[in-house]
């Protein structure tokens, strides 16, 4: 696939590749140069985002996800935008040998990795009431097993080689309830929590581990809901408008920079301030709550 902005269809909400290449930053291009980074869920969305931007500041990338295809089309963009090497690796995080199999090709072609950002997951809104064990087995096994897995296999890599490394987790904001999600709430919260215990567990290993917790960020995930809600998801804060993926890609960049060297069991929450007021209803505001 060759990166051509003419022939992709604009998505109802997100950003063209091409547009998403040509949004500003704040960093210095070259910032990442030398440094090894994995983005998982780098097909799209947030993911893609994240790992735009490291191209640009020159990192070596590597990309994984379910979906061969829009990894592919990814790494066209990053080899483009200035990333020396790119390595695309279809993988399901919820399969632990598999990620251990990942790891091992990471190291085998790159000597190690210094950074790991953990934003492949899944989930679909919908009333508690309604989760099949199924879904809800879904949702916990790729957003808590899942990341756990990305990141025990990177960090006995590091230990092993008496390496510091650098963890970002992108989870949500749990401060407040979050109807609609309430499965994917529970196995981020766990990240959050994981990641705080980890932070003091590893810190003689060197190994920061930090969180962002995006509030409503207008990408295409935005497209799995339905219109008239993600319209609405504006009113999920102060600012009254949403954030964009360049927002949540810029604070993993903070962290894992050395604007970040003494930062390690954070959550930094990009939200507009949605934690102080607002609301988001993924299932749209229920009747009880509508004010008359």
């Amino acid at each position: 696939m060759t990166p051509n902005a003419e022939t992709q269809d604009p998505p109802k909400f997100g950003f063209t590749d091409a547009d998403l290449a040509a949004l500003p930053t704040v960093y210095a291009p070259g910032l990442f140069a030398g440094q090894r980074v994995l983005v998982s869920g780098a097909g799209s969305g947030i993911g893609k985002a994240i790992a735009f931007l490291y191209a640009r500041l020159g990192a070596t990338l590597v990309i994984c996800g379910r979906k061969p295809e829009a990894l592919e089309g990814s790494a066209e963009w990053l080899r483009r935008l200035g990333s020396p090497e790119v390595l695309a690796l279809p993988l399901n995080i919820r399969d632990p040998e598999a990620v251990s199999q990942a790891m091992d090709a990471v190291w085998a072609r790159f000597g190690g990795l210094d950074v790991l950002v953990n934003n492949a997951g899944g989930q679909f809104p919908q009333a508690a009431l309604e989760f099949s064990v199924k879904g809800w087995n879904a949702v916990i096994d790729t957003n808590l097993n899942g990341t756990w897995h990305m990141i025990q296999n990177a960090a006995k890599r590091w230990v092993r080689d008496g390496v510091p490394g650098s963890v970002v987790n992108i989870v949500v904001v749990t401060e407040r309830g979050q109807p609609g999600i309430s499965h994917s709430v529970a196995a981020r919260g766990g990240v959050i929590a994981l990641s705080r215990s980890l932070a003091l567990e590893w810190a003689p290993h060197r190994i920061r581990i930090n969180c962002v917790a995006p509030g409503t960020i207008e990408s295409n995930g935005f497209n799995n809901y339905r219109p008239e809600n993600a319209e609405n998801f504006c009113n999920s804060n102060p600012m009254k408008h949403n954030g964009d993926v360049q927002d949540i890609a810029e604070a993993v960049v903070y962290l894992t920079a050395a604007s970040g060297k003494f930062l390690t069991g954070e959550t930094i929450r990009v939200d507009g301030g949605g934690t102080l007021w607002g609301e988001a209803w993924t299932n749209g505001r229920p009747d009880y709550f509508k004010v008359t």
